[in-house]
């Protein structure tokens, strides 16, 4: 047989579970494109500003934990404000700015 009287090769022909396979890896192939090319999500995003309270005259360290940290337990939320602040003592003074834990 020569060259010009050769036959052309039968076309591919896929069983059921070979359709079913590839099926198969094209889903895998998208779903890892798709995992690849989104974008990342804000849950461990930079967080933002600490919040602050300034002290007004009258003002406690107990009066601000309970007014701008209602979620803690007020002894914790002190604790916490102290330790944000440097604080050496629990006195605060008016005009003063403090750093608060953040709510949760």
């Amino acid at each position: 047989m020569t060259a010009a009287h050769a036959r052309p090769a039968p076309p591919i022909r896929l069983t059921r579970r070979g359709r079913t396979v590839l099926l198969l890896l094209l889903c895998a192939l998208a779903a890892v494109v798709l995992a690849l090319g989104s974008p990342p999500s804000d849950a461990a995003g930079p967080a933002g500003p600490a919040p602050t309270a300034v002290v007004q005259p009258g003002d406690t360290l107990w009066s601000i934990a309970e007014q701008y940290v209602p979620d803690l337990d007020p002894i914790t939320a002190i604790e916490e404000i102290r330790e944000l602040n440097d604080m050496p003592s629990y006195t605060v003074y008016a005009g003063q700015r403090l750093r608060l834990p953040a709510r949760r």
